[in-house]
């Protein structure tokens, strides 16, 4: 066993299905349901071979319901069981929001703690592939305002293999929210041998002095570049990823901000209610006399997610971001 190979490059999709088949392999409670997860792997391949490697019985292809998949999750959490839920697309999991909002989120609470809830709904999120309505949406804020749920946001394909493997280790339920577009993008090298840091735990992905930019999800490579392309212009952007949406970690973003005094705030959502308002609102309060400008907010605009051909009109990205960071500078 010493000489097995504990390092590889993966991808996001690869590193969650490592992940997967990981928990599977050490719970025999781990469960896997969702529509096509199983002969298909998922359409996005994440669940590709488990149903093959740990049949039927444990990867449920589920009928084209998602409030059923939901509840049917509910009562086997109930017996003992982890199920891992995949709700297709974001904008498909609104049928199963009722089950999240008024069951999930609130048996272990309305229980005085009795009926933990080890569930775990996994969201592809975001947009930037060309999808048709309904394929390309950021509910983050709706599930993160609600008690009782635990909302998190992978970035990478490292993040990807511990994060999923904590959150079905978690008693309370998780949405887990998936960058879509990162899926296939960046390869990075996971060592399966290593510590990973704490579940609910922010992280600095670029150290620096001037600003700094808070994203999640698939605008952690955005505020990445947009370092990269400051970084020529002069300016320094300290880059965290927070990882965790509720509870958030502020830990991390509050020694960051008191060194620089400048904060920006990047998310697909829409800016109007977005998470970027609680983190303007939680950076105000604990760092207004070291802040030498407004916290100010990148985002979705305030329509429906639009058409394909303009969505590159609709995401916050490089220029809209550096524009944010020169504003900054000019109060």
């Amino acid at each position: 066993m010493s000489d097995q190979k504990t390092s590889q490059k993966i991808t996001l999709a690869k590193g969650l299905n490592m992940g997967l088949r990981k928990a599977m392999e050490d719970d025999p409670k781990v469960l896997l349901m969702g529509e096509d997860v199983g002969k298909l792997g998922g359409v996005f391949r994440i669940t590709d071979g488990l149903q093959k490697d740990f049949g039927e019985d444990r990867v449920i292809d589920s009928p084209l319901a998602e409030s059923g998949i939901v509840g049917t999750a509910v009562g086997m959490a109930l017996r003992g069981y982890r199920p891992v839920v995949e709700i297709q697309f974001d904008g498909f999991v609104y049928p199963a929001y009722d089950q999240i909002v008024c069951q999930v989120a609130k048996m272990r609470y309305r229980s005085k703690g009795h009926s933990p809830m080890p569930m775990v709904i996994r969201i592809p999120f975001g947009g930037g592939i060309g999808a048709v309505e309904h394929h390309s949406e950021s509910p983050e804020a709706q599930f993160a305002h609600t008690p009782g749920l635990k909302v998190v946001a992978c970035s990478n394909p490292v993040d990807g293999y511990w994060m999923i493997q904590q959150a079905i280790a978690s008693d309370d339920p998780v949405i887990f929210l998936e960058p879509k577009r990162q899926y296939h993008a960046d390869k990075m090298e996971l060592d399966t041998s290593a510590t990973p840091p704490p579940l609910f735990t922010s992280r600095v992905a670029r150290p620096g002095t001037d600003v700094t930019v808070l994203a999640y999800g698939p605008t952690v490579r955005t505020a990445l570049t947009a370092a990269e392309a400051a970084a020529g212009e002069g300016r320094s952007l300290e880059v965290i990823d927070l990882r965790t949406l509720s509870p958030l970690d502020m830990g991390p973003v509050l020694d960051s901000v008191r060194r620089t005094g400048r904060c920006v705030v990047v998310h697909e959502a829409h800016v109007n209610l977005g998470m970027g308002a609680e983190l303007a609102a939680r950076v105000t309060e604990e760092c207004f006399y070291s802040l030498e400008a407004p916290v100010l907010r990148v985002g979705g605009f305030d329509t429906p997610y639009p058409a394909s051909r303009i969505e590159e009109d609709f995401l916050p990205d490089l220029d809209r971001l550096l524009d944010a960071v020169d504003r900054t500078f000019s109060f």
